[in-house]
This record gives C-alpha cells, sequence and structure tokens, in this order.
C-alpha cells in the first residue's frame, strides 16, 4: 500500500516529516497528535495536553485529622460511693505542616500522590483517660514554594526568607469527656463533646525561583550562553529554538566581593498571553526578582528587528503582569561578533538612541566571546545596591482557620429550661477552632454570630438583653 507522509510547520519548530497514520509526537509546545488519513494524505494537528518534565506547579489535597471524641462513662469501683463522671477527653487530631527542605528544587514528589490526610486523634477512655494525640503530616517543599487556595487564588504562605515551616491546616481539638459536664443540677451528665472535624483543602503550589536579576528575551537570542559565561550554571545549550526548557540560576561572583543570583527562563515570543510557543509558562520565575536583563540579538542573525523584538517581549510581559514589566531593566545587545551592515549602521547605537531616553540603558556584548560582559555585570550590581534588599515575599491573604469555619453548615437556636441553647455543627466547628480566651479570638466569635445569622435567629427567638445563651459547654449572656 502507498505510504503518505506529511510535513508539519508550526510557527518556531523545525519542519517534520511524519508518516500520515496516527502519530503522537512529543515536542517544546506539548505533545502533539498528528491524525492523518492514508488515502488522502490530509492530517490534523492536535495539541493533547501540556508536556512539562519540570516539576513547578502542582494541584493538592490536604485535610487535617479529627479530634477524638470525649467519652462517657461513670466511676464504678467497690465501696467507692457517689463515683460519678469520668469519661476521658479525645486526643488531637494531626496538622498539615509544610517545611522547606533545602535539598529539594522541584514539585516532583507532588506529582504523582496529590491527596495527604492527617490522622485523627484517638477517642478519650474511662478513668479519665486522654485520647492519643495523632501525628502532624509534614509536606516537604523547595524553598521558594507559594501556596494558594485553589478556588481563589489567594495566597496562604510563601515558604521563603524566614518562613522555613507553617502549620497551613490544623487538626480539630479533641472532645471533652463527660467529667467536664458535671454540674449541681446534673451529676450524672450523658453527654460528652464530639472531636472538631479536621478542616480540608485543596491547594495549588507555585514554586517561584529566588533570583536578583532575570533574563529574558525571544528564543536563542543567547541568554543560556551568557548565564553560562558569567556563573558556574552549565544550561542546554543549541542552536535551535526552546533549547531551555527549564529555569536555571546562576551566581555571579564579582571581583569586587558582591554577587547575586542570576535566572534564565525560556524564551518568549509574540502572543505568549495567548498561548503561544510556551506561553507564560515560566515568567512566574522572575516574580521574584529586583531587576530583569533583557538579551536580544542586535545582530538579527534571525531576520528579526532587535528593536521590534524589545516591543513585543515588554508588551507580553505587560500582558503577564504590569507590576514586573515596571521593575528596572537593562538591555543587553548580544552577538555583537556576529554584526555584519553592508550599509554601515550599527544595530547597538540605534537600540541605544531608542531606549536609552526611556531609561533603559543598552550594553553591547557578546556571550561567545566575553566582550562588554564585566561592565554590563558591574552596572547590574551597582543598580542592585540602590535597590531595596528586602527579598520579594508574598502576604498572606487566605486564612483556613477563619475561612472555613463559615461553611455552611446547619445550627438550631431552641429555648429550654429559661436559655437559649444554639447547637449543632457549625457551632461545634467555631468552639474548636476559636481561643476565646484572647482579644482576637473574641472579636472573631463576636463576628461570626452576626456574620453567620445566628444573633439574627436568636432575636426572631425573643432573646432579650441579660438573657443568658448556651453553646454546650460555653455560656454568655447576651446584650447588644
Amino acid at each position: 500500500m502507498e505510504q503518505h507522509f506529511i510535513v508539519i510547520r508550526t510557527g518556531y519548530l523545525a519542519a517534520c516529516i511524519f508518516p500520515a497514520a496516527l502519530l503522537l509526537k512529543s515536542t517544546a509546545y506539548g505533545e502533539l497528535e498528528a491524525k492523518g488519513n492514508s488515502d488522502t494524505g490530509g492530517f490534523q494537528l492536535i495539541r493533547r495536553k501540556d508536556f512539562n518534565m519540570f516539576a513547578d506547579r502542582a494541584k493538592i489535597f490536604i485535610k487535617s485529622g479529627k479530634g477524638g471524641d470525649g467519652h462517657i462513662s461513670f466511676r464504678r469501683e467497690l465501696y467507692v460511693p457517689n463515683g460519678g463522671p469520668d469519661g476521658g477527653d479525645g486526643g488531637r487530631g494531626g496538622d498539615v505542616i509544610f517545611e522547606v527542605d533545602e535539598g529539594l528544587n522541584t514539585l516532583q514528589d507532588f506529582r504523582h500522590k496529590r491527596k495527604f490526610a492527617a490522622r485523627d486523634g484517638e477517642q478519650g477512655g474511662k478513668r479519665r483517660c486522654h485520647g492519643k494525640n495523632a501525628e502532624d503530616i509534614i509536606l516537604r517543599v523547595p524553598e521558594g514554594t507559594v501556596i494558594k487556595e485553589a478556588e481563589s487564588g489567594k495566597v496562604i504562605a510563601d515558604m521563603s526568607g524566614e518562613n522555613r515551616r507553617q502549620i497551613i491546616l490544623k487538626g480539630g481539638r479533641g472532645g471533652l469527656g463527660n467529667q467536664h459536664f458535671a454540674t449541681a443540677t446534673m451529676q450524672i451528665p450523658k453527654y460528652a463533646q464530639p472531636g472538631q472535624p479536621g478542616q480540608e483543602l485543596w491547594v495549588n503550589l507555585e514554586l517561584k525561583v529566588i533570583a536578583d536579576v532575570g533574563l529574558v528575551g525571544f528564543p536563542n537570542v543567547g541568554k543560556s550562553t551568557l548565564l553560562s559565561r558569567v556563573t558556574n550554571a552549565q544550561p542546554k545549550i543549541a542552536n535551535y529554538h526552546f533549547t531551555t526548557l527549564n529555569p536555571n540560576l546562576g551566581v555571579v561572583d564579582l571581583t569586587d566581593g558582591r554577587g547575586f543570583v542570576m535566572a534564565d527562563i525560556p524564551g518568549l515570543i509574540e502572543g505568549a498571553s495567548e498561548g503561544v510557543g510556551l506561553g507564560h509558562e515560566f515568567l512566574r520565575h522572575i516574580e521574584r526578582t529586583k531587576l530583569i536583563i533583557h538579551v536580544v540579538d542586535a545582530a538579527g542573525t534571525e531576520g528579526r528587528d532587535p528593536v521590534e523584538d524589545i516591543r513585543k517581549i515588554n508588551e507580553e510581559l505587560r500582558a503577564y503582569n504590569p507590576e514586573i514589566a515596571a521593575r528596572p531593566q537593562v538591555i543587553a545587545a548580544n552577538k555583537i561578533d556576529a554584526i555584519y551592515r553592508e550599509d554601515g549602521t550599527d544595530p547597538v547605537w540605534r537600540l541605544q538612541q531608542e531606549f536609552e531616553p526611556e531609561g533603559y540603558p543598552v550594553f553591547p556584548i557578546s556571550g561567545v566571546t566575553g566582550e562588554g560582559l564585566n561592565a554590563l555585570l558591574y552596572h547590574v550590581s551597582c543598580r542592585l545596591k540602590e535597590l531595596d534588599d528586602a527579598p520579594i515575599i508574598f502576604q498572606q491573604e487566605y486564612f483556613p482557620e477563619d475561612e472555613l469555619i463559615y461553611v455552611d453548615l446547619p445550627f438550631t437556636v431552641e429555648k429550654e429550661d429559661g436559655m437559649y441553647v444554639v447547637e449543632g455543627p457549625k457551632i461545634e466547628k467555631m468552639l474548636g477552632y476559636t481561643n476565646l480566651d484572647t482579644e482576637k479570638g473574641f472579636a472573631f466569635f463576636q463576628k461570626f454570630l452576626k456574620d453567620t445569622g445566628i444573633l439574627g435567629e436568636l432575636e426572631a427567638a425573643g432573646i432579650e438583653e441579660g438573657d443568658t445563651v448556651r453553646m454546650y459547654n460555653l455560656q454568655f449572656d447576651y446584650y447588644k
């Protein structure tokens, strides 16, 4: 049977010749499936899924342990009259803790296992025996990992700087045994408090590398060559686009003892904000950088205009995050060793005339020969000294211990023996996570009663100032 072939050319990919039958090809863009008809030779190119071996993102489910239930029992011993209740308290549920591990540099450990749950606390026992507290679950992540609530995208924690260990979800408190509920009027309490439920959450993990300077630019302009020339980093270097598929870090050591960390990210192309090329896949890795070196092919070896290249990349930066695009920027006019103009024009002079009035200094360099690198690096070092040396830390925006209390759970309001009794899962959850002995905890308790409609239900039930409200073992008088 006659064999048909397909020549596929897509943007910056080199031409590839594929059989017209079903074919799967892994490329820098992802897994591409070429479906063809052997009779007609027609084909369709389909993007199957993102293909990124560098694990810098993960979505995982985490759950803290439930507190152990309190125990109901009564002391029954020979010759001991009126033994009374002796049910013990339940143990605390395990916390979910994130911890920085200096030996990790990716989120690979979360690529195949995505659900992590701490153990529940043990139930209380007779003779006032306290249930065993559950062990915490510790998830180790590389420095620079940002933990976000999956639905809202709000930051829960930034595991960088001095934050090396943080409790993300607290385990439920153990319930109180019936020994705590004996009163003068209720000497045989047949009630014990259940353990507080654990918290659960889907979170996104994003690794944002920690570097002072970020290299940006079109593919194949010499970013990796520059990094390998001025640091000990050994990125992959080749004469084709998207050679760099992972971020690379290197430390620049200057002779005067100063130094800084430089990050090389995969190349951007026009339309990256719309998913062209690698899209904005790796721009998160320059979110912590204080200064950007924009590397451009001054020689125009691929037929592009270096001025237009800079304009296009800056537009992509603004589309991703205007704050990043507004950071200090230096232009490295690379490949000056390859400049050849029959008309005698100097592309470096043109770049200087175009961008230096806008505040972007231009440095002619050659990553191959090393020409001009000292001037560039010392300028960057001096510029960094003028900037705030405090690391860029993402502040917490989502507080699980507060947010998860507002989950829509039922509660009841009833009047018993002259007092108003408020009970239900919503109340149990709130009491389990709120420390009313602190000023902040008490203020949160008042806000909780108002925001969840409990005060409204009490007023609808006819409560008046001075009436007593009971929520399990908590009693207080109502005043507006």
